[in-house]
């Protein structure tokens, strides 16, 4: 088949070709993401916080009733002892193993990542002692999407890294509508030894955590992902307490040599657009005749699956097949996409890897699928999305981690380095900056 009957074709995803004269603007269309929230959003999710900030307690047990239909009083706002381990005993023994075997994977992968902790310094020339030191956070909350289709997995991706790096107090919310939460999501916790759950959730779950409660003591930081009242609600508390990302839609780009079988390439397509009508999967390729392959099992593959209908419309809405000239151009445009999950799915794939410049996490060959790094790999599943891989990085240790500058002068590196500060201070008309090195180096003692 060529190139011109599969662009006409009716098929879930659509083909662009390169060396078609209007590639490069549906390209740019096919980047385009903007989910900025609706004023009402803004409006409404600014309100739930003032009402947390200013009642407390109140508010929260008042905006869950309305919010996800359940009475709560005060002392039931946090899961006891026994709750969580009613919880686990409803979880299957294999589910709980897994979970465990995912988490000593994680745990391991992050604790390779922690940088060395603690004060760190040296001696310049002039005789200053100069370094930094290195702490964990003291408390971080984690937010968990509620109802029964919330994910374990995330609570281990968003908690284990904080305990290693040494965060002392961790704190999860996970709102239960109608009462209704995944056991799972609490074994979970346990597993990764959070300290204290709360069944709260929405932007009022996010305020408590910032602004803290009569009941629920503020954090230092917030992670983990949401709605969209959730990620408002991390945007407007970002600065008084500290957020891990924006987290948009999934996305998966994955570059083909035409050596995986196509099943295998459309199943992983398959795995991120069933999370959302707006994810995305973009599928790369120097071999023509492979996307009509592709087409064909998503095809198959569709009548398989669970979420097929949002699948459709994510292959429909935000995704497509392009053909290129070379496996070096494909890598091209991948970097030009920053997708959050990049499989190099093609011979020798580390030949490949310095070509990709932009990436949340790239996987290496055709036998790494991407739903492994969602579990059990290791390296964290929480990745930027939405191009901002350009400039941001995976969840990890760092998050978890506070950085202070240690400076110390003695007279007579003082008087070394002190003239050229005092310089730069007249310089800039700041004359008790200037007054506070003089005085010193004018009368040391």
């Amino acid at each position: 088949m060529n190139r011109e009957s599969q662009r006409i074709n009716h098929f879930p995803v659509r083909v662009l070709d390169t060396l078609d004269p209007h590639f490069h603007q549906a390209f740019a269309q096919l980047l385009r993401w903007d989910e900025n929230a609706a004023s009402a959003v803004e409006t409404t999710v600014a309100d739930i916080l003032l009402q947390i900030k200013n009642h407390g307690d109140t508010a929260l047990l008042d905006l869950t009733a309305q919010f996800d239909r359940i009475r709560l009083t005060v002392p039931e706002l946090r899961f006891s002892h026994d709750e969580i381990q009613q919880a686990i005993d409803q979880c299957r023994p294999q589910d709980v193993q897994a979970l465990k075997l995912a988490a000593q994977r994680i745990r391991d992968y992050h604790t390779w990542q922690l940088p060395s902790m603690g004060l760190q310094t040296y001696v310049d020339n002039q005789g200053t002692t100069l370094g930094q030191r290195l702490r964990p956070l003291q408390r971080v909350g984690l937010y968990v999407p509620g109802g029964l289709a919330s994910y374990p997995s995330s609570v281990l991706m968003n908690a284990l890294p904080a305990r290693v790096a040494g965060v002392r107090q961790l704190v999860m919310t996970v709102p239960t509508p109608d009462g209704q939460f995944n056991p799972l999501i609490l074994a979970a916790a346990h597993i990764a030894q959070v300290d204290e759950i709360y069944r709260v959730g929405g932007a009022q779950a996010i305020a408590a955590l910032a602004f803290g409660t009569q009941t629920i003591q503020p954090v230092d930081k917030i992670v983990g992902p949401g709605n969209i009242y959730v990620a408002t609600a991390k945007r407007q508390v970002f600065g008084h307490v500290g957020i891990d990302m924006i987290a948009g839609p999934s996305e998966i780009l994955i570059i083909s040599d035409g050596l995986t079988p196509p099943e295998w390439l459309a199943a992983d397509m398959l795995s991120q657009t069933e999370h959302d009508t707006s994810a995305q999967a973009i599928l790369i390729t120097d071999q023509p005749d492979l996307a009509n392959k592709v087409n064909q099992a998503l095809e198959e593959l569709l009548t398989r699956i669970q979420r097929r209908e949002i699948c459709r419309t994510a292959l429909a809405n935000r995704s497509a097949i392009i053909i290129t000239q070379s496996i070096d151009e494909a890598c091209r445009l991948a970097s030009q996409c920053a997708p959050e999950h990049l499989e190099l799915a093609v011979a020798n794939p580390e030949r490949y890897l310095d070509a990709i410049e932009n990436a949340g996490a790239i996987f290496l060959g055709r036998h790494t699928p991407e739903p492994i790094g969602d579990y059990v790999a290791g390296p964290n599943h929480v990745l930027p999305t939405s191009r901002t891989a350009r400039f941001s990085s995976p969840l990890g240790v760092h998050d978890f981690i506070k950085r202070t500058s240690i400076i110390g002068c003695s007279p007579q590196s003082l008087a070394a380095i002190g003239p050229a500060a005092s310089q730069l201070a007249a310089a800039e008309g700041l004359t008790a900056h200037q007054l506070s090195i003089d005085l010193r180096l004018d009368n040391p003692q």
